[in-house]
């Protein structure tokens, strides 16, 4: 993913701007769209500082913040719960959510699943242990 222009960048545009050049003449001098010269324009007009949105998820706040002294205090009960349990769980509460919301959740809150080590599969053939000398399984001297 790119990267938001400097803000340093975007205050010197926009003070062109508001200094009486057009959107075109400043475009062409500071090497950038006239669409970004536009919308910083209208960015700074609208809010008062023509800095960048965040980027990314971590900005929206969790659907399930609410919900986290419960989340935990299941998890820490019974914490082998899928997370289609506990999707089942909220529904019940009410609470319709995605599994990537819940997933989401878990995530900020640093919790994994791992799997148990008695649950392990069994490995692959191959990998056993390696086969006896010959005379040790026929017997022979």
């Amino acid at each position: 993913m790119s990267r938001p222009y400097s803000l340093d960048l975007r205050d010197r545009v926009v003070a062109s701007v508001e200094g009486g050049r057009s959107c075109r003449e400043t475009a062409r001098l500071f090497e950038v769209s006239v669409a970004s010269v536009v919308k910083w324009s209208q960015r700074k007009r609208r809010t008062g500082s023509a800095a960048a949105s965040p980027m990314g998820w971590r900005h929206r706040p969790l659907r399930l913040a609410g919900e986290r002294a419960w989340l935990l205090e299941r998890v820490a009960a019974q914490p082998d719960l899928t997370l289609r349990a506990v999707q089942g769980e909220l529904a019940a509460r009410d609470i319709r959510v995605s599994l990537k919301a819940i997933w989401n959740f878990f995530r900020s809150e640093r919790l994994t699943f791992k799997k148990k080590p008695a649950r392990r599969r069994a490995g692959s053939p191959r990998r056993g242990a390696p086969a006896g000398a010959m005379e040790a399984v026929s017997g022979a001297d």
